[in-house]
């Protein structure tokens, strides 16, 4: 049986945006732990990381439901969701760590490991979304009714 190259390229987009979806979550567990774990008792926790998280988390639902179900609707909201929650995660670590300190401080190894792993994770967060919205608009593209030319 002759498949067509449109639906293998469905396939194939799908098992990538899995990987992605997964290791977004990954990340994202990671990002959540270490703010659950550094936050010294007593302090509360900053309201931009727990909204950055949360639509994090809601859009990642979103996305293996709309990966699942082939629907471009549902990813649309995903890369959405996902893309405004890496913002979020850039703006909190931007406001919160003041970078070039962050690089000037490395001879206090011990001191700011914590704020080096902060750093490493929203980066890597924001290169895997970078990637999973190049995959994902691919993904609707293929999935998208071929044009009849008239």
């Amino acid at each position: 049986m002759v498949v067509d190259s449109r639906y293998q390229k469905v396939a194939e987009g799908k098992s990538r945006l899995s990987a992605l979806i997964f290791t977004q979550a990954l990340i994202q567990i990671l990002e959540s732990a270490i703010l659950f774990l550094f936050t010294p008792k007593g302090e509360p926790l900053d309201r931009f990381y727990v909204s950055s998280s949360v639509i994090c988390y809601v859009s990642l639902l979103i996305g293996e439901l709309g990966r699942k179900r082939s629907r471009s609707t549902l990813l649309k909201l995903y890369l959405f969701g996902s893309s405004i929650a890496a913002v979020i995660s850039v703006a909190f670590l931007i406001k919160s760590e003041k970078l070039y300190e962050l690089i000037e401080g490395l001879s206090k190894w011990e001191t700011s490991m914590i704020k080096i792993f902060k750093v490493a994770a929203v980066l890597l967060g924001v290169v895997v979304q970078i990637f999973t919205i190049v995959v994902t608009s691919s993904l609707m593209r293929n999935m998208a009714p071929p044009k009849r030319a008239s």
